[in-house]
């Protein structure tokens, strides 16, 4: 039995860490912004419209960046946390049944492979 996905990406901190005045998703490694990397995987295991992306720090810039992949946005006016990333994100998505899966938007060594392999194994 097939049960539905949503994957909820988290790419709406600041990143202060890293110093840079660009939101950490949006760096680059492979050609690709970090958060490309991990809608890719997640594209993997849930169409697209199971796909919500939270957004805060340069949100338009991280909207622009994906526009062409199909995925939903949720807008993190104020962040507040992880805990309240991923409720805003879920909302957003629609999230009622079945397996959901949160994603950092900042992994982009997650391959499609090893996230369809996780989804198998629930």
């Amino acid at each position: 039995m097939d049960i539905p996905v949503t994957v909820l990406i988290l790419a709406a901190g600041l990143g202060t860490r890293m110093k840079s005045k660009r939101a950490k998703v949006l760096h680059r490694a492979g050609g690709r912004t970090l958060v490309e990397h991990v809608v890719e995987a997640a594209l993997a295991v849930a169409p697209p419209e199971r796909i919500c992306v939270v957004v805060g720090h340069q949100a338009e810039q991280v909207q622009a960046t994906l526009e062409d992949q199909g995925v939903r946005f949720a807008v993190q006016a104020e962040q507040l946390g992880t805990g309240h990333a991923v409720t805003v994100c879920r909302k957003a998505a629609g999230a009622q049944d079945g397996l959901v899966v949160v994603l950092y938007g900042d992994c982009p060594l997650l391959t499609p492979e090893t996230l369809r392999q996780l989804v198998d194994q629930q």
